[in-house]
C-alpha cells in the first residue's frame, strides 16, 4: 500500500476508497495518507470495510464478570510534568544524536520513526529552523497531547475500566482481594 500510495498519491488512493467503501473516505481527511491507506487495507484484507469491523467490535476476550480491570490514571500535571522531565533527559542524553543519525539517513517522513514525538522539530532545528528550547517545547507539547489522546481513547474504548490514581491503587486491589474473599 505505501508503494501505491508513493507512486499515485493520496489523492488517487482516496478516490479509491470514495469508489469502494463511500462511507470511510467520506469522514476521512483527503490528505489523511496513513488513515486510507489502512482503510484501504482492511478492504484487500478482509473485503470488509473497517467502519463494519468497528461497530460490530471484538467479542470480549473474558468473561465480563470474571474480572476487574483497572486504569492507572495519574493526575495531569503530574503527567504532563513526569513527561517534561523525561523528554529533558532524554535530550540531556543522546535523543539529539540519534535524531541527527535518523536525519541523516534521509528517510520517508512519514514513516513512524520519522513521525515520533519530538523528531520531527528536532530535525528542524538540526537545519537552523529552531533554537533547540523551541525544538524541545514542540516535542514536549506533542507528547503531552499524546497521552490526553490516550485518555481519552482509554475512557471511550475500555469503559469496564476503574479509573484509579497509582497512589491510590494499592488500596484499590486490597479492597478488591477482601470483597472476592468475603463472597466465598
Amino acid at each position: 500500500m505505501r508503494a501505491r500510495l508513493e507512486r499515485n498519491g493520496v489523492e488517487a488512493l482516496h478516490a479509491e476508497l470514495a469508489a469502494r467503501d463511500p462511507r470511510a473516505a467520506e469522514r476521512l481527511n483527503l490528505r489523511d495518507r496513513t488513515r486510507i491507506a489502512r482503510a484501504l487495507e482492511v478492504i484487500e484484507a478482509t473485503g470488509r470495510s473497517l467502519l463494519d469491523w468497528h461497530q460490530e467490535g471484538q467479542p470480549p476476550l473474558l468473561p465480563r464478570d470474571s474480572f476487574r480491570a483497572v486504569f492507572l490514571a495519574p493526575e495531569r500535571d503530574d503527567l504532563y510534568a513526569r513527561i517534561d522531565a523525561r523528554f529533558d533527559a532524554m535530550l540531556g542524553g543522546r535523543a539529539l544524536r540519534e535524531v541527527e543519525r535518523l536525519a541523516a539517513r534521509h528517510l520517508d517522513p512519514l514513516l513512524p520513526a520519522m513521525k515520533a514525538h519530538g523528531v520531527p522539530a528536532l530535525i528542524r532545528h538540526l537545519h537552523g529552523e529552531l533554537s533547540l528550547e523551541e525544538a524541545a517545547t514542540i516535542g514536549r507539547a506533542d507528547t503531552r497531547h499524546y497521552a490526553k489522546r490516550q485518555f481519552t481513547w482509554f475512557r471511550h474504548q475500555l469503559p469496564e475500566f476503574e479509573w484509579v490514581k497509582p497512589e491510590e491503587a494499592r488500596g484499590w486491589l486490597t479492597a478488591i482481594v477482601s470483597a472476592d474473599r468475603d463472597e466465598r
